[in-house]
């Protein structure tokens, strides 16, 4: 496919995206957590026990400012460190049973979000849009793929 010099659906789907941000952090300002902490939350409900490392990696963020966000999840009863049996230094990640109703709280705001953001836009027209992301997606990643392979 070739495109124009103008044709800018990176912006299109950025702006999206920081859209969907503001009106999900409007609805979910009465659960007091930032985004950082919501991430996090939502990473170790997908991957109980995953360790602190791996959150930092998955989020994309520094290990220092994963352990932050951590501190503050685990005195507000958000998440548990637990030994990990097999390796004394790791610290596996579970959330408590607080932490499970606020992030069944964020699902269901989710997903009126997407009900509401998807008014108007058929199933097919969506399924399109779902293949084109994962084409672009796995398009990006086979050209990481690529730089990674060259620099060794």
């Amino acid at each position: 496919m070739k495109t124009t010099p103008d044709s800018s659906f990176a912006y299109s789907l950025h702006d999206v995206t920081c859209l969907f941000r503001k009106h999900f952090d409007r609805r979910a300002i009465r659960f007091d957590l930032t985004r950082a902490q919501w991430r996090a939350l939502k990473s170790i409900r997908r991957r109980e026990g995953l360790s602190q490392a791996e959150l930092a990696e998955l989020l994309e963020m520094e290990p220092i400012a994963i352990g932050r966000v951590l501190d503050r999840l685990v005195a507000a009863g958000f998440v548990e460190r637990r030994a990990d049996p097999n390796d004394r230094r790791r610290w596996c990640l579970h959330l408590t049973g607080r932490a499970h109703a606020v992030t069944d709280d964020m699902e269901v705001l989710a997903s009126e979000l997407r009900q509401e953001a998807l008014v108007g836009v058929s199933q097919s027209d969506f399924d399109a849009f779902e293949r084109v992301l994962s084409k672009i997606r796995s398009n990006l990643v086979a050209i990481e793929s690529t730089n990674e392979s060259s620099d060794s």
